[in-house]
């Protein structure tokens, strides 16, 4: 019988072979893919605008005739080069006012990059070997997702690296590449 080796890494147990043109691949040749809801606030729509939105949900999840996951996931938002770009603004002013209103918009930044803000993505995510079976589906779910009045598109490699990310590691951000004393 041969020996089991256990090991310290999440890594070595998840049944992944890799991430390519949009799709995790796993060991059993199972793909698994699917669609990026762009968020949008409906709450602040007219409530019968609302309603129809909502409706319109119900009915395309009762339409949905296949397994899937509904993934919410955080990611840390990226606001430096805004930063830098008012930081040049700021030092171009030329009147005290309007250095003013600058100034106070690089502090609300800064309050955004001392808490950790983040946003909140919306994944659909469903799998199967055959590949033309999920591009399909990828299309029903952005056509369906497009008559409720929200924007989707296929996970990209690096939508699904923060999913992974996410469920792993609890949304932090991982050092690939450090060494790890045995």
């Amino acid at each position: 019988m041969a020996k089991k080796v256990s090991s310290g890494y999440t890594e070595d147990w998840l049944p992944l072979k890799g991430i390519q043109n949009g799709m995790l691949i796993t060991t059993s040749n199972e793909k698994v893919t699917g669609v990026k809801v762009t968020p949008r606030n409906i709450f602040i729509l007219d409530p019968n605008y609302q309603e129809n939105i909502l409706i319109s949900l119900k009915n395309f999840y009762n339409m949905l005739d296949f397994e899937f996951w509904l993934v919410v996931a955080d990611r840390p938002v990226d606001i430096s080069v805004y930063m830098s770009q008012l930081q040049l603004l700021f030092n171009e002013s030329p009147t005290p006012a309007i250095r003013k209103l600058i100034m106070q918009d690089i502090n609300k930044g800064q309050s955004f990059i001392n808490n950790n803000i983040v946003d909140t993505e919306y994944y659909f995510l469903f799998k199967s070997k055959d590949v033309d079976l999920l591009q399909k589906r990828v299309r029903l779910m952005i056509n369906g997702l497009a008559q409720c009045g929200l924007n989707a598109a296929q996970v990209s490699n690096n939508d699904l690296r923060v999913v992974l990310e996410n469920f792993l590691n609890g949304g932090k951000n991982t050092e690939f590449g450090t060494v790890m004393p045995q």
